[in-house]
């Protein structure tokens, strides 16, 4: 379990995080949804050990994240939107380098996961464009077995097939065991496999709930007018997309794109409902 308690973080003056609480639990894929720089990837590298938190704490099953204690370390692997691999190298060449730091890494896992992405193992990374490096990098990420997965813009530079088989495997691939958390701007790629979901902005969590407890808060319609105590609406074909106050309006379908845009604008009031 993640367990982030009066948590404060600043680069010099410029403050990211000002005293928030923050928990995972395991068995779940964790969606992090923000706009570009309110602090995604400054989260995920302190929960990875990368970074300290100016105050308060930041623990993994009890360690302190900043220790980077070798238990931690080999339960947990974080995947940047972008990495700086050796041109010359390969993905198998690059996964058995990690290997042996992973107890739990099983190389079986990593040729399946390549053949489920299209991938070549044995080709350099040099000769493949940034989206087939990027699902090499997933795949061995995935193949690692850690306890906690830390992925920062998965999606980016994925085609629209990748995008689905990503979706796939992800939803496939978690265990009652394993915590993933994917940080992302990009939501609609990751609609139907986050839960719960976590919204943020600039200092502030403004929203920490499964999709059971937003439906039952909020209200996703389709009609042919837009209302006007929606939250937010948006014009589709055919009509509207309307998030209302969920007042015994019944069940709906989380759209993960209006709920950021209705979570951004309706900050106070998102904030009292949950």
């Amino acid at each position: 379990m993640i367990n982030i308690r009066d948590f404060s973080f600043a680069y010099g003056k410029t403050q990211v995080f000002d005293n928030i609480n923050l928990q995972f639990k395991n068995g779940a894929i964790y969606g992090l949804l923000g706009e570009n720089g309110v602090g995604k990837t400054t989260l995920l590298k302190c929960i990875s050990g990368l970074l300290k938190p100016t105050v308060g704490s930041c623990q993994v099953d009890d360690f302190d994240c900043f220790d980077r204690q070798p238990e931690f370390l080999q339960s947990i692997f974080f995947l940047p939107d972008e990495v700086p691999v050796p041109d010359s190298s390969t993905p198998l060449v690059f996964y058995r380098g990690m290997a042996p730091f992973y107890p739990n890494q099983n190389e079986e896992q990593l040729v399946h996961l390549a053949n489920e992405f299209q991938i070549d193992l044995n080709r350099r990374f040099k000769e493949m464009s940034f989206g087939q490096q990027k699902k090499s990098l997933l795949c061995c990420a995935l193949a690692l077995g850690t306890e906690y997965l830390l992925l920062d813009e998965p999606t980016n530079g994925l085609d629209i097939p990748s995008k689905a088989d990503f979706r796939r495997i992800l939803s496939e691939k978690v265990g009652d065991r394993q915590t993933i958390i994917i940080s992302t701007h990009q939501v609609k790629d990751v609609e139907n496999l986050i839960d719960p979901i976590i919204i943020i902005s600039q200092n502030n969590v403004l929203l920490h709930a499964t999709t059971e407890e937003i439906t039952s808060k909020l209200f996703f319609e389709y009609a042919e007018q837009q209302r006007p105590d929606a939250l937010y609406s948006e014009m589709m074909p055919g009509g509207f997309l309307n998030v209302l106050v969920n007042n015994g309006l019944g069940e709906s379908q989380v759209n993960i794109e209006a709920l950021f845009n209705a979570v951004l604008r309706n900050q106070t009031t998102i904030k009292s409902l949950f």
